[in-house]
């Protein structure tokens, strides 16, 4: 599922745990607020300042690439933002990104509540600037692995400390109008702090804080925070410290009296609550613009889940068995042409992945953004191996699942039943949690299945059998994808019809897998775009499908007058897709009469789509706990619903719809403001189940149209509750226990536990069963490794399951761990003059010409990149001969050009920047130079590296 919004409470905490969160959050007691409402809140800071940023990225790219760029309107949007982007097809995963930075956010006024470094509480400034400055380092990292979901999650987890700083601090009252950048830098000073003997505050007059603070505190421009403690007897603070203040606050009764927070209006210091939290927006956007220096544009906006193609990741896992050998041939000509035709179109994948699976073996993962470098891996794929008729199928699928972001498009070919079918749970739970969709094209089931050679000698193989289809099919259910059946000469056309799916703009209407309990099924979708393109892709080979459109006409697919509401149609081995004539808006029917199984799915292209995560409500604050697992089977739930792509439509009913039976679960919807919803049911399922959202979008026109859209996935209940949490970072070499727990509200017994991760090279250690009584946690923990050799930034994605006994039961939880070696280089790199021939020299002179030495030091990591953020001239860099740590640079402009400013970064993101002037024989902030005479400056850094190269310099 996807991110969430907010969070409350864990089922997994002791019960005065859960009153200290809720009471917490109530009084706002440890930052701003969570949820939108008078005051600014983390949720409205966090969103405003990613949009204004995103804004600026975009801009400076569009001006770098020579085109025009328009503003979205005030204020900005979601949708906004990424039109103007030039990337409507990212508006759901730039929803995405930011609800999960979001959530990550708030998130730790539940986590790390009494932690006050977390919130700069108790004068906690040098270890809450620490939290800033490390997660701000793995952030990067994130990014320059491309694991862009992780760097999400761990920003989120930084802007809460960084926001509550201007709250909970007295930075506002100090009188500053700007960020304290030196809160996202570890080798500076964070400011004047407060020794722990000096007094800070006067008790209140009353309710009237407004000038608690000390004078002489103030005009030494001292820096100081409240104290906060709720537990009696504890609860105390150094004399004459300043309390953070609120009801619950027991430090702000004891002299001096009060408090200074400035989370919400009605705080002590509320009267500066707009100027902190304006702030707050000010200093979210410097990290980020840090962020997006250290990483570049385009990766910037990939974290953010905006790019120009579709945004998703194309991902293929190939059986290379030798039963395959006819095939691989018909799948190289079948993907490369796929491939061709997405380039260059709103529909280019931003990454491609790779696994190969065979027999014994799978893998290993390849991922590219290049689509000539994964078409040459494909090319390269050759059967060999096998000999019996199953294949590691399973575990191809988890290492791309595993592997794969969220939403992407995966294609299984194959031959040959699953040899490792006790992976099916594991598959499905990655299904869930990524809401990927998967398609298996299968050859080999016909009854007339062709010779195989193998050695040279003829080998009759098996058609895989219908029970062996069935486990494909249940994975194809579970992931909203296709079986679809062909010969390997059909490939080619099964896959172009399939590709089609692959944009990000489609949007599933209605799905349904059915084996047939009646003579006919009618399903029921609603179109509310006349001009889009909507497709009816069915599998099964029905024995009648009836069309009906919303003027009441009817009629029968391959009979006569189809042609009135088909425009056209392909079939291919057992599937075959319709597209629909949809002149008009309004309600369509299809009417399916088969004896077989069968699979349905409408889809339509779409900008308008919906996010949802079931969520524990908590309804004294109108708060919510997002469930990072399956909700509580049979018994009432809820979950929250964000409408994308749209800032006019509106939700007005929300259903659970049974997968197998059809049967539906109406939820009470209830409006949150800004695209939310809270959702209630009465009843979750115990069987598996897909999420229907129907609404009103109103249009431009003053028109009302109603609109219907489905979750491709399907998602299942569980009795079992399982949590886990890793509290810090990975150090590759170093064993990290992962601490988890589990209950049950059914029967209880021993739990089977299986923990898996996203790279077989990783090693894991746990028990395989944990007994667990009926209402009582059972606790355990997880040993995690990875090799010396595994780069910072990397992602693992643990997945530890627990299955109940008897009844299939199973529940899980996905974390993602952040691998990072220890940072030792806080520096950024620095820029060397070694000449300029600038426009004094010479009156008749119309360039000018600069030579640079750009180092990192001998301690340092390296320079990654020098770029260029100011200046119409051209940049030439080079590295020196055999010195890592160094870039050489020329840059030459006309004089109308005299400004140029150059971003450097090293290897770690350390950014800097280094500004010259044509007119200027000194420029700040650099080295001295080593010569400004009109010697070309080509010649000297020409000569300048052969002096590196032979270690004379």
């Amino acid at each position: 599922m996807s991110p969430a919004l907010v969070i409350l409470a864990r089922k997994d905490m002791s019960p005065a745990l859960v009153i200290l969160g809720i009471l917490l959050l109530q009084t706002g007691a440890q930052g701003f607020g969570i949820l939108p409402g008078n005051s600014q809140s983390h949720l409205e800071i966090t969103e405003e300042a990613i949009l204004n940023v995103t804004v600026q990225v975009c801009r400076a790219l569009a001006e770098s690439q020579g085109n025009d760029f328009t503003f979205p309107s005030q204020p900005f949007t979601i949708t906004g933002v990424a039109v103007a982007c030039r990337a409507e097809n990212s508006i759901k995963r730039f929803q995405l990104a930011i609800t999960s930075i979001i959530f990550r956010n708030v998130r730790v006024d539940l986590l790390q509540a009494l932690n006050a470094s977390f919130h700069f509480d108790d004068e906690s400034f040098i270890s809450g600037r620490n939290i800033i400055t490390a997660g701000l380092q793995t952030v990067k990292a994130n990014n320059r692995q491309q694991n862009f979901e992780a760097a999400q999650e761990n920003l989120g987890k930084i802007l809460h400390p960084l926001q509550d700083f201007y709250s909970h601090s007295n930075w506002v009252e100090n009188g500053n109008e700007f960020p304290n950048s030196n809160l996202i830098r570890s080798d500076t000073s964070i400011g004047n702090i407060a020794d722990e003997s000096r007094a800070t505050c006067r008790s209140c007059d009353g309710d009237d804080c407004s000038n608690n603070i000390l004078e002489d505190i103030i005009q030494e421009q001292i820096l100081t925070s409240g104290y906060f403690g709720i537990i009696p007897v504890v609860s105390t603070k150094p004399s004459g410290k300043c309390s953070h203040g609120g009801a619950l606050d027991l430090t702000s009764r004891i002299e001096p009296t009060g408090g200074i927070n400035k989370d919400m209006f009605d705080s002590e210091h509320g009267f500066l609550h707009t100027v902190a939290a304006n702030l707050a927006v000010s200093a979210t956007s410097e990290i980020l613009e840090n962020i997006r220096q250290a990483a570049g544009d385009a990766p910037f906006l990939q974290m953010l889940g905006i790019s120009r193609g579709s945004g998703k990741a194309l991902c293929f896992a190939i059986d290379t068995t030798q039963s395959m050998s006819d095939d691989i041939a018909a799948v190289q000509s079948a993907t490369s042409s796929f491939i061709n035709s997405q380039v260059g179109t709103i529909n280019e994948p931003s990454s491609y992945i790779l696994v190969q699976f065979n027999d014994p073996e799978f893998g290993p993962l390849i991922r590219t953004s290049d689509p000539e470098v994964f078409k040459n891996n494909i090319d390269d794929l050759s059967a060999s191996g096998g000999g019996d008729e199953g294949e590691l199928s399973l575990s191809g699928l988890q290492l791309v699942l595993s592997n794969a972001p969220q939403s992407s498009d995966i294609f299984l070919f194959t031959d040959a039943p699953a040899k490792d079918q006790q992976l099916k749970s594991t598959v499905i739970v990655l299904i869930e949690r990524t809401q990927s969709v998967v398609y298996f094209l299968i050859t080999g089931t016909g009854d007339n299945r062709r010779r195989r050679r193998s050695n040279s000698d003829l080998q009759q193989h098996k058609r895989i059998s219908s029970s062996d289809v069935q486990l494909y099919r249940d994975l194809a259910q579970a992931a909203g994808g296709l079986v679809i059946e062909v010969e390997n000469d059909e490939l080619l056309e099964a896959t172009s019809i399939i590709g089609q799916m692959s944009s990000s703009s489609v949007v599933t209407l209605v799905q349904a897998s059915v084996t047939p309990t009646q003579e006919t099924e009618t399903f029921i979708f609603i179109v509310d775009r006349p001009t889009n393109i909507v497709r009816l892709l069915i599998t099964g080979n029905p024995s009648r499908i009836v069309l009906g459109n919303p003027e009441g006409i009817m009629v029968t697919v391959g009979g006569m007058g189809a042609d009135r509401l088909i425009s056209s149609s392909q079939s291919v081995g057992n599937f075959q897709t319709l597209e629909l004539r949809t002149e008009e808006v309004g309600t369509w029917k299809v009417q399916i009469a088969a004896t077989n199984p069968y699979t349905l799915k409408a889809t339509s292209q779409n900008p308008l789509d919906f996010l949802f995560d079931f969520v524990e409500y908590v309804p004294s604050k109108n708060t919510f706990d997002v469930l990072d697992t399956r909700p509580t089977a049979s018994t009432n739930g809820s979950l929250v619903v964000t409408l994308t792509g749209s800032d006019t439509a509106t939700v007005t009913e929300v259903t659970l719809v049974e997968s197998a039976s059809l049967v539906e679960v109406q939820g009470v919807v209830e409006p949150q403001g800004r695209r939310n919803f809270l959702v209630r049911v009465d009843t979750i399922p115990s069987v598996p189940f897909v999420v229907r959202v129907k609404g009103i979008v109103n249009t431009t026109s003053g028109e009302s149209i109603s609109f219907q859209r489905q979750s491709s996935t399907s998602f299942q209940a569980s009795n079992l509750t399982i949590r886990a949490e890793a509290d810090r970072n990975l150090m590759p070499g170093m064993v990290l226990s992962v601490p988890f727990s589990v209950n049950t509200e059914g029967t209880g017994g021993n739990v089977s536990i299986r923990v898996t991760t996203n790279n077989p090279l990783y090693t894991v250690s746990a028990p395989s069963t944990l007994p667990v009584e009926p209402g009582v946690t059972a606790n355990s923990t997880v040993a995690l490794s990875v090799p010396l050799d595994t780069p910072s930034g990397t992602t693992v994605t643990l997945v530890i399951e627990a299955e109940g006994t008897g009844d299939l039961d199973i529940n899980y939880i996905v974390l993602r761990i952040s691998v990072l070696n220890p940072v030792t280089d806080f520096t950024a790199p620095v820029c060397e003059v070694l000449c300029i021939v600038n426009c004094v020299h010479d009156c008749n002179t119309t360039s000018w010409e600069l030579s640079l030495r750009v180092s990192d030091g001998t301690e340092g990591t390296g320079v990654e990149r020098v770029s260029l953020t100011q200046g119409n001239g051209t940049l030439n860099i080079r590295p020196a001969p055999d010195d890592r740590n160094v870039i050489l640079a020329t840059y030459n402009a006309s004089c109308d050009s005299p400004d140029v400013e150059l971003l450097v970064v090293d290897g770690v993101g350390n950014v800097g920047t280094c500004a010259f002037n044509a007119f200027n024989t000194t420029s700040g902030g650099v080295a001295s130079s080593l010569t400004q005479t009109p010697l070309s400056c080509a010649v000297l850094t020409l000569a300048l590296g052969v002096m590196l190269s032979l270690n004379v310099w």
